[in-house]
């Protein structure tokens, strides 16, 4: 899986993270147990925490009793990671328009920079309908997880 996930662009540390999420039989982990799991510095699961927090993969889970900091992969993740909740994507639309400032109205940049923006407007405009008919299908199919 962390193979695949960087073939499609993650950093290595980061798809590894991801995919231990993915795979493992607890609900919530800490950073040292990735770390030592994955045979990674606690910086680069630092960094992956960070990153899969910012695009809502993953969150801090309660953990009564524990000292250290668990995550868990968030309930509805992948339809977070398509939707305004995803803080990049938030980000990356916020900086076109300020880029298309910037760069003036009338110049390539600002052309380019409008697309990005239109495209991610559109985006936010349209996917809940797309992601609350995903729950309805998911909720109807009686196997686990609704696959």
């Amino acid at each position: 899986m962390a193979l695949i996930l960087v073939q499609g662009g993650l950093q290595k540390a980061t798809a590894r993270v991801l995919a231990a999420f993915l795979f493992a039989d607890t609900d919530s982990v800490t950073a040292p147990e990735l770390a030592e799991w994955l045979a990674i510095s606690s910086g680069s699961v630092s960094g992956a925490i960070k990153m899969l927090s910012t695009v809502g993969l993953i969150e801090r889970a309660p953990a009564p009793g524990s000292r250290r900091e668990h995550y868990r992969l968030r309930e509805g993740a992948w339809a977070t990671l398509m939707s305004t909740q995803n803080g990049m994507v938030r980000t990356l639309f916020k900086a076109a328009d300020e880029g298309i400032e910037a760069a003036g109205p009338d110049t390539p940049a600002a052309r380019r920079l409008a697309e990005m923006r239109d495209f991610y407007g559109f985006m936010f405009r349209e996917l809940p309908a797309l992601i609350d008919r995903w729950k309805a299908e998911r909720h109807a199919d009686p196997r686990p997880g609704g696959q």
